[in-house]
């Protein structure tokens, strides 16, 4: 499993399977931006990873959505 930290570049990468994807986001996908809001305390699947995304201001995104970008 994936740990989010808060700092840690992640990209948009996929379409989320997750009930809180809405259609707009897909215009996200591809985009990368910082983790700012994570879950740290139980890093649950099922919550949604705060991410400022570059250019495009500050939205939250199901986990399945994310990849976590090598610094």
């Amino acid at each position: 499993m994936v740990i989010f930290r808060k700092g840690r570049r992640v990209a948009i990468f996929r379409k989320s399977d997750d009930e809180a994807w809405e259609s707009y986001m897909d215009s996200f996908i591809g985009s990368h931006g910082i983790i700012t809001d994570p879950d740290t305390t139980k890093n649950d699947p099922d919550d949604l990873v705060e991410v400022s995304v570059d250019g495009k201001g500050t939205h939250r995104f199901p986990q399945d959505s994310l990849k976590v970008l090598e610094d």
